[in-house]
């Protein structure tokens, strides 16, 4: 078959706030071939995502990302590995091709396994998947308090683990982060899971982010998510070596596999976070968990928007056994947890599993598509390059 269309749908809350919620906006890629449609999505701004499709060529490394998808053959798993390297071969100095390239490659893989009739795990080479466990992934309260009381919500749902990151984590003195880590543990509990998420607050500043793990430690946390940047690789290492039974985890911010494979090998991760939307589609995301497989690192899911991305998001690592912890947001607006058709929501042990049904196992509801939509139109002299397609 060949791509015969690809579209773009900018999604957004009436309002977006100033906070560490990803799930205020989205856009959702539409990929088509004759009766089949694929969905993907795309974990950044959706405006400047839009602009990288259809923006008029700078040079032969510079070209819009369209010029490397329409028209493509799609006939099987190697079709979707060399569109994507097309991309990143074509557009290299387009920075924000991989970001829009991250939501045409779930959309790939989606459409693939519509037309064979196939999850997408098994085209993966998977023979079966396995249930993981939930993690609440929540943002800090404004006090100790209201994470306390965070905490206990989640735990009386049935979670056995949470994160809490960002809010005001790692912007005022230590004593205040430690009320805030304690808090946390309160109220989950001794048996409780802590993850905690600095949110990249301290840059690549180790001595900041060094006093910390006294709570951290006490607390009992399993990992501390991004004190840096990714690629502070020293920092990183620095803050591992000294952070005992607290391992760290990071990764979400790679754009592509080279990036993460750096962390694997350099950063002293325990675990690695992986965004298909954001390190170029669940192609790239797959190799990362094959290569943090091969060096003892924990792959874990990185989403805090829909259930289109939370399915995409796992689909890489869903038959690695050992890999059980799954990114699972708790607290998403309204076009986060309305978008599709149907949820993964955990079950009584608070794991999730991935539907069986082909492609990623979930459709976005063209009725909330149409509630959140925003029009937009990019024109470049008095020719459109872009309107908000049709539903």
């Amino acid at each position: 078959m060949k791509i015969e269309a690809v579209d773009f749908f900018y999604l957004s809350m009436p309002t977006v706030l100033d906070v560490g919620d990803g799930s205020q906006d989205a856009l959702l890629v539409r990929v088509r071939s004759g009766e089949l449609t694929g969905w993907g999505e795309c974990e950044a701004a959706p405006l400047v995502s839009i602009a990288s499709w259809i923006c008029p060529m700078s040079h032969s490394a510079c070209k819009p990302v369209g010029a490397s998808v329409l028209g493509q053959r799609l006939d099987g798993v190697e079709d979707i590995r060399r569109i994507n390297a097309l991309v990143r071969e074509s557009s290299m100095d387009l920075l924000q091709a991989d970001h829009t390239l991250s939501g045409i490659d779930i959309a790939l893989w989606d459409l693939l396994g519509k037309r064979l009739g196939e999850p997408v795990y098994r085209l993966l080479g998977y023979e079966r998947t396995y249930p993981k466990r939930a993690y609440a992934s929540q943002l800090f309260g404004d006090d100790p308090q209201a994470t306390f009381r965070k905490a206990q919500g989640v735990r009386s749902e049935g979670y056995v683990a949470a994160k809490f990151g960002w809010g005001p984590y790692g912007r005022g003195s230590v004593q205040e982060d430690a009320e805030q880590v304690r808090a946390a543990r309160e109220g989950l509990g001794e048996e409780g899971i802590l993850l905690v998420d600095a949110g990249t607050v301290w840059g690549d500043d180790i001595e900041k982010a060094r006093p910390r793990l006294e709570a951290l430690l006490a607390c009992r946390a399993l990992w501390l998510e991004e004190p840096f940047v990714s690629g502070a690789l020293e920092a990183y290492r620095a803050l591992a070596e000294a952070a005992g039974e607290v391992r760290m985890a990071g990764g979400e911010g790679c754009h592509n596999m080279h990036q993460a494979v750096n962390m694997i090998d350099y950063a002293s991760l325990g675990f690695v976070q992986i965004d298909a939307g954001r390190i170029g589609g669940i192609t790239p995301a797959k190799q990362v968990a094959d290569y943090a497989t091969a060096r003892g690192v924990t792959y874990v899911n990185h989403t805090f928007t829909t259930h289109l991305a939370l399915s995409a998001s796992l689909q890489p690592y869903a038959g690695i056994e050992e890999d059980d912890l799954c990114e699972y947001p708790v607290e998403p607006s309204s076009l986060g947890s309305e978008l599709t058709r149907t949820r993964l929501m955990p079950d009584d042990t608070g794991v999730v599993r991935l539907p069986e049904g082909p492609g990623l196992g979930i459709e976005p509801d063209p009725r909330i598509l149409r509630k959140y939509l925003v029009a937009a139109e990019i024109r470049v002299g008095s020719q459109v390059l872009y309107r908000t397609p049709d539903i």
